[in-house]
Order: structure tokens, then C-alpha cells, then sequence
């Protein structure tokens, strides 16, 4: 079964004087303010696109981990995954960089990492993002 999710973006004026909204259609979750100054420089009460991506990046990988582990039988007690989206000018979004902290009992930081790893590589999002470096680091709290 597929799952379409839709997110809308309603944007007014120019590049560097407009602004608009990002809606997350599909959950009705919440409803972000965007502008150019949000992603060139960050600006509290707005919104990026890198932002979001990160939450997308983090989320997935997230579930994409939680499931691996406890499928082998070492269900996390926790995951802190932060995903950092880089944009750089004039390049663009140049890289996310996944950090995580788990606590995963009876699980050693050299099995971790092995399962951290391949969470990197196969979460649908990281997947996605291919035309971009990910890097991780991940360790056990």
C-alpha cells in the first residue's frame, strides 16, 4: 500500500522581500512562516526548507533504526536523533549530518554502530537524499 503525504507552501513577492506559509496538509500538524531570511541566515519563528528536511531526515531514521534493533531482538529504551541540514551558498543544501544517542540495553558501542550504520544507509530519507553527503555519529548514552 502506498502512502501520499502533501505539504503546501503559499509564498507572496520576490525572493528576498516575499514570504509565505508552509502547511503540512496531510496531518494538519502545524503550519509554518517561511522567508529568505529563515534559510540564509535563521530567524526564530520561521521555518527553512533544510529545517524540515532535518525533521523528515530525523524521523526516519529514527523509525528506520528503532525497527532494525528491535528486530534483532534489542528494542531501544530511547533514541535522540538530531539530523543538521546544511545550506550553503551558492551550493545549496550541501549535507546532514545525523547524531545520535541511544540507550539500548545488553547492545555493545561496536554492535551499535554496526546497526547505526546501516540505518544511516537504508532509511527511505537517506536514501532520498543521495546527491548529498550524510554523515553520522552515533553513540550509546
Amino acid at each position: 500500500m502506498a502512502l501520499t503525504s502533501e505539504a503546501t507552501t503559499l509564498w507572496f513577492g520576490d525572493l528576498m522581500s516575499g514570504s509565505g506559509t508552509t502547511s503540512l496538509d496531510s496531518s494538519d500538524a502545524a503550519e509554518f512562516a517561511v522567508d529568505w531570511k529563515a534559510r540564509s541566515e535563521g530567524e526564530v519563528g520561521h521555518t527553512n526548507p533544510e529545517e524540515l528536511l532535518g525533521a523528515a531526515h530525523s524521523a526516519c531514521y529514527s523509525m528506520a533504526l528503532a525497527n532494525a534493533l528491535g528486530q534483532a531482538g534489542h528494542a531501544p529504551e530511547s533514541l535522540q536523533v538530531t539530523a543538521a541540514v546544511t545550506f550553503q551558498l551558492p551550493d545549496g543544501i550541501t549535507g546532514s549530518h545525523l547524531l545520535v544517542s541511544a540507550k539500548v540495553p545488553g547492545l555493545s558501542a561496536e554492535e551499535f554502530q554496526k546497526f547505526a550504520e546501516d540505518a544511516k544507509e537504508n532509511c527511505p530519507v537517506s536514501k532520498a537524499l543521495t546527491g548529498i553527503p550524510i554523515t553520522l555519529e552515533a553513540s550509546l548514552a
